[in-house]
């Protein structure tokens, strides 16, 4: 970040000079986060280990560079309004194209334009969205992943900036518009829980190889994703759309994952498999320590208690 910003000094091999020291003890670590995260909105997401490399670096930048949080009226991601142009993932070429996006929280709206005077190609509901940071899949550092139900199955679309500050910039307008509409639907709800239905992050992702619904169709290598209580398996990691989904209920409703495959199922190793009322999906994982992950996984989500909200989207 520069010299006039942040220095670097080993603590036994450098020089420290008594004014140097006594500097350290006047702004600590404490000292200095009352100062320059002073007034971090609650929409922000702070990063903690093992979270996005961009996230992390634009969140220091943010407080010592830009200083963000010493002075509110450098946070333009709260307004509410954002437009400017991202690079959008073609659903069937697979290339970059640059599009206009249009972001306003009065109409809960992102939209999105191929011709910029012209009307917008979609308009997606930011009540209904889902944004998550995408730079492995894409191998973009600057990555997002926008996920949204469209005629009924979910739709995913990828875009990335070359700047990172831009496309963080795009993450928490998202994330400040949906805070501010859920605090005005629900005006006595405690505001760190409502932080919590802002954005989330997938529980997993990766390959599996799975069967069709008869015991003896060959297995085929797909994409899984785990996003809450819907199981998504794709051709691609970057598809458009997934090739099935799979709503994962309560245990008590049908629903179990176990290690090995059904009687009368060729076993392909590190197998295992998911039951729900509907269908039994055998499954095989890369290693005993992946398929062990999955199984967790999807555990956790069978032993929680179905909200109100994913009973009736069920």
């Amino acid at each position: 970040m520069g010299a006039h910003i942040s220095k670097v000094k080993h603590l036994k091999l450098d020089r420290w000079e008594d004014s140097q020291l006594e500097r350290m003890k006047e702004v600590g670590n404490n000292v200095a986060r009352l100062r320059y995260e002073e007034r971090v909105p609650p929409c922000y997401r702070r990063p903690v280990e093992d979270d996005p490399q961009v996230l992390v670096e634009q969140w220091i930048r943010a407080k010592y560079q830009r200083e963000e949080f010493c002075h509110p009226e450098r946070q333009g991601y709260v307004s509410g309004y954002m437009e400017g142009f991202l690079m959008k993932r073609g659903k069937e070429d697979r290339r970059y194209h640059p599009r206009k996006f249009v972001l306003c929280e009065a109409d809960d709206t992102l939209k999105y334009h191929v011709k910029e005077k012209k009307d917008p190609k979609a308009v997606l509901r930011l009540s209904e969205l889902n944004v998550a940071f995408a730079p492995q899949k894409t191998g973009y550092l600057n990555s997002l992943q926008l996920t949204f139900i469209k005629d009924g199955s979910t739709r995913h679309i990828y875009v990335y900036h070359d700047d990172p500050a831009v496309i963080v910039n795009w993450y928490m307008a998202i994330r400040c518009a949906k805070l501010h509409r859920l605090q005005v639907a629900y005006p006595s709800a405690n505001e760190s829980e409502l932080v919590g239905h802002l954005t989330r992050d997938f529980t997993r992702e990766g390959w599996l190889y799975k069967t069709g619904p008869r015991s003896s169709d060959a297995y085929k290598k797909r994409w899984f994703t785990l996003d809450n209580r819907k199981l998504m398996y794709h051709d691609d990691p970057l598809d458009a759309h997934p090739k099935g989904e799979i709503f994962l209920g309560h245990m008590l409703d049908g629903y179990s994952v176990r290690v090995g495959v059904a009687p009368g199922t060729r076993d392909q190793g590190f197998s295992f498999t998911l039951r729900t009322p509907e269908r039994t999906f055998n499954l095989s994982a890369t290693s005993d320590d992946d398929r062990d992950e999955w199984i967790q996984a999807i555990d956790s989500v069978l032993e929680r208690p179905l909200t109100p909200q994913e009973t009736s989207s069920k």
